[in-house]
């Protein structure tokens, strides 16, 4: 994705752009038309993504006490049509939809978080843990039935997973006396890393998204001089 200037973003009640790509509300799905341009290496990534929320989450959640960061899980469990014709490929299946805000950037709030979800039999589970700028632990465990409505759950027992390529620290949250185990790593950056894991949580044998994010590497000049090469910014 690319970085744009203000004049080209547009925000409507059922829409939201920047540049040429834009995101909008059909009737009861979420539509993600991509016009992009790759980098480092440039080539055209164009393509449409829809998504069809099987339950709505109609709360957003404080992630810190003065209420500076929130997460609002939208479509805790949706249905996902990905449709690409440049490269030409596609796919669907089990998605989410979410949505994270606040009043200042991330990284003035947190040094790192590890984010999971999965989908139970019955349920979707989605948990947080990590730790604020200034110290202090935080985490969130949520369980949410068929109709979105949620309640706060224990946490289950904490578990490390191996460090990425980068060296990121990941770990997570599973059922005592299980072992989590990374089946495939997609995103694996200098102060992220998104994967799938094999994991029991619940009682439930489960595929499981993690995230780890480290906004302390984030925040490094390093790793902000290598960030416009991953996403530039336009001028126009």
């Amino acid at each position: 994705m690319t970085e744009r200037p203000a004049h080209r973003v547009a925000r409507g009640r059922d829409h939201f752009s920047v540049g040429p790509s834009a995101v909008r509300w059909d009737g009861d799905r979420l539509v993600i038309d991509i016009a992009e341009i790759s980098a480092p290496l440039p080539y055209k990534v164009r393509g449409t993504v829809r998504v069809r929320p099987e339950m709505i989450g109609t709360t957003a959640f404080r992630l810190d006490p003065a209420g500076r960061h929130r997460w609002h899980p939208v479509a805790p469990r949706a249905h996902v049509e990905v449709e690409m014709t440049h490269p030409g490929i596609s796919w669907s299946g089990a998605g989410y939809f979410d949505s994270n805000f606040g009043d200042e950037p991330l990284e003035e709030g947190f040094d790192e978080w590890h984010w999971s979800r999965a989908h139970l039999e019955n349920d979707v589970a989605i948990l947080y843990d990590g730790r604020r700028r200034d110290g202090a632990p935080f985490d969130l465990a949520l369980r949410f039935d068929g109709q979105g409505r949620w309640h706060d759950v224990i946490q289950p027992a904490r578990a490390a997973l191996p460090r990425t390529g980068w060296l990121i620290k990941r770990t997570t949250r599973a059922d005592a006396g299980s072992t989590p185990r990374v089946i495939k790593t997609w995103i694996d950056a200098p102060f992220y890393a998104r994967s799938a894991l094999a994991t029991r949580l619940f009682g439930e044998d489960v595929r499981a998204v993690h995230e780890s994010l480290s906004l302390g590497r984030f925040r490094s000049l390093i790793v902000q001089s290598m960030l416009p090469y991953r996403m530039p910014r336009a001028i126009w």
